[in-house]
């Protein structure tokens, strides 16, 4: 195998002083009718860069190897009488098609390099190209004091475990060979990254080749050897509308990898290869939808190599690695060197807002840290402003105390609004992920309280902070018209009212304590469902904390309106009235009122025109109430008919139960009568 595994060697593109090794991994046999569906091969090893077919020699027929790469397509046959050996790398998709007759056998092997691609490459590249190329970096670069990055895109894919300046493939170790020895000369910095694209083109249908939009084919062996002309699922590219580049895990000249997630622009792309040249690892087609569609979105795994000028190095990496850029201004600080970390921090200013966002969980507690090494109030305040308050847990009390105590409480106040998205409108500025935070809040408030002297004023800026936004959503959310919705919405932000309220028995804020508690206990049915979620999410608490958490006022409260309601008489069976909810007066809803609040009245058939109709319909619709609604179409206008339905009695002894079953439970867990 050794010539062979040379003349291989070659053929692949990669250069002398590298050596494959085949280590044997399969042998398969294939019975008529088998067949291997397309696919990649993975990387079985570190050093392994591709796969060796070797076919023995059969008496069969079909059974063909078909390998793909860069929209170019290769077809392998077996031989009756000789070995054939096949070699690529592991990027090639590559399928064998049915066996018809006999048997193909095959044996397979991974491929090992053995050298350096790219230092092989370097060897054989010509110097004046080299400086050619790095005139081309400065004219790209030029004077320009914002930092700008060159990423050039190699053409094969790349596994993160692959990734590796040792084994680049084919025209991508000379290339890369080539940019490295330029980048150099123009005292520029360089870094490996895979890369992938998403493009999006417009389409249009490709014209059908024969019966049932395929070409119509004649011979069954050419077949297997011949496009089908009809483009990508049968769909031809005509337009690029979008593209978008993202670089991921970045691996510097020494190969040391750095997790990273950045998009590029456009103007900072380059290729040989253009992308729409290569295969897609995926695609979605989305046909044709009035205003948009007849689009087809592919993606692409590339290599890239990425080239900046040194005077730019912390920038550049501080924007793929925020977690590094932190590190670096802390190793900075702890030097001394506190000055210097203040430079290089100014630096981050136009990008750090969506560099430190992307993963911020897991950089608070690094840039909490930092930001008080560097002992400026402004550059501290830009280095934590991207992040969120969801962000914050109880292990960063510590360090947040420090930052207030170093810094002062209006600045603390500053950033905590920040956190809190206090410039977005409540509906927002709310979300899911808030209502959980704010359930930890007490065991934040507690580590706060540990805290010397600031401790307490901290958590107290949290709290208050958090009610706001709190308070807007609970009133927003009981003026909202659909009572469903309305019910859910409320009951869910009771944890969060409950883990508010612990926080303030933590902190002694009996202030906001009590503000909480008069808004839950105002003369609004609807402020009850959230009220009584909050007393079941805190029912698990010491009994002594609940009156200073003030839930025996809101206890008591619920207990008032729940009793109220069930003293009210049951309606009877001859009692069809249904209350409008306050919204629209126009003289359809009066209409619509005054039939809902007949008592005997059951149906109303009512002559309307179509738009007149849809408000009535949206009216009932949006309230849920117990009314069928059917348009009878006949006579000009059509007649809107309009029934009182069952559920109505259904509804109000659901609603008994139920307020029966809570006052049972505010009785049992706090000794109300």
């Amino acid at each position: 195998m050794r010539p062979v595994l040379d003349r291989l060697r070659a053929d692949l593109g990669l250069p002398e002083g590298c050596e494959l090794i085949a280590e044997f991994h399969s042998m398969l046999v294939y019975a008529p009718g088998q067949f291997f569906a397309p696919h990649q091969d993975s990387e079985k090893a570190d050093t392994m860069i591709g796969t060796m077919v070797v076919t023995l020699p059969s008496v069969s027929t079909g059974g063909v190897l078909v390998v793909e790469h860069a929209g170019q397509t290769a077809t392998y046959r077996s031989s009756k009488e000789s070995l054939s050996f096949v070699a690529f790398y592991a990027d090639c998709r590559h399928h064998v098609r049915p066996v018809t007759s006999g048997y193909r056998v095959v044996l397979t092997y991974n491929l090992l390099l053995k050298g350096d691609t790219v230092v092989a490459s370097a060897g054989r590249a010509d110097p004046d190209r080299a400086t050619e190329l790095a005139g081309c970096l400065n004219d790209h670069f030029g004077d320009s004091d914002e930092p700008r990055r060159l990423v050039y895109l190699l053409d094969h894919e790349y596994t993160q475990r692959a990734l590796s300046w040792a084994r680049l493939k084919g025209d991508d170790a000379s290339r890369a060979a080539l940019v490295r020895a330029a980048a150099h000369e123009a005292d520029c910095e360089v870094a490996l990254a895979l890369a992938e694209v998403h493009e999006t083109w417009s389409t249009e249908d490709a014209e059908p080749w024969g019966y049932g939009g395929r070409r119509a084919h004649w011979d069954d062996d050419q077949e297997d050897d011949e496009e089908d002309g009809s483009g990508e699922d049968g769909y031809e590219l005509q337009e690029l509308i979008e593209s978008t580049t993202s670089l991921d895990c970045w691996l510097d000249e020494s190969g040391e990898a750095t997790p990273t997630s950045l998009t590029v622009f456009d103007d900072e792309v380059c290729a040989t290869t253009p992308t729409a040249d290569l295969s897609p690892h995926d695609s979605s087609y989305e046909g044709y939808m009035g205003n948009y569609g007849n689009t087809l979105d592919r993606w692409y795994r590339r290599a890239a190599i990425v080239v900046w000028p040194r005077r730019w190095s912390y920038a550049i990496r501080a924007q793929a690695s925020p977690g590094w850029a932190l590190d670096r201004l802390a190793d900075l600080v702890q030097v001394g060197d506190v000055a210097g970390a203040r430079d290089a921090a100014t630096t981050l200013g136009s990008f750090w807002s969506v560099a430190a966002g992307v993963n911020g969980q897991h950089l608070l507690g690094k840039a909490l840290t930092v930001a008080q090494g560097l002992d400026e109030p402004g550059i501290a305040a830009m280095l934590l402003a991207p992040f969120q308050i969801e962000m914050l847990g109880h292990t960063h009390a510590a360090s947040l105390a420090q930052l207030a105590a170093h810094y002062g409480e209006s600045w603390t106040r500053e950033m905590v609004g920040g956190w809190f998205g206090r410039d977005r409108p409540a509906h927002m500025s709310w979300q899911t992920q808030r209502a959980s935070w704010l359930a930890s809040l007490p065991a934040i408030c507690e580590a706060l309280r540990a805290a010397p002297q600031v401790g307490v004023m901290v958590g107290g800026l949290l709290s208050a902070a958090a009610w706001t936004p709190l308070r807007d959503a609970m009133a927003e959310l009981s003026r909202f018209p659909t009572p469903s919705h309305r019910h859910t919405a409320l009951g869910e932000l009771g944890p969060a009212v409950a883990g508010l309220l612990a926080s303030t028995t933590t902190l002694a804020a009996r202030e906001l304590r009590d503000e909480i508690v008069a808004f839950l206990c105002r003369s609004n049915d609807d402020l009850v469902v959230c009220a009584m979620s909050a007393l079941r999410a805190a029912h698990k608490s010491r009994r002594d904390t609940h009156r200073e958490a003030g839930l025996d006022i809101v206890s008591r409260h619920c207990t008032v309106r729940l009793a109220t309601r069930l003293a009210r008489p049951t309606r009877s069976a001859d009692d069809w009235s249904i209350e409008l909810p306050e919204g629209c007066h126009c003289e359809l809803c009066q209409t619509l009122d005054a039939f809902l609040a007949d008592t005997a009245r059951r149906s109303f058939e009512w002559p309307l025109a179509e738009q007149r109709r849809r408000h009535v319909h949206s009216r009932i619709d949006q309230a849920e109430l117990p009314v069928h609604h059917q348009t009878r179409r006949s006579g000009r206008p059509y007649t809107l008919v309009l029934t009182k339905t069952e559920a109505l009695f259904a509804r109000e002894r659901e609603a008994r139960r139920r307020d029966q079953t809570d006052l049972a439970w505010l009785g049992r867990t706090f000794n109300m009568r």
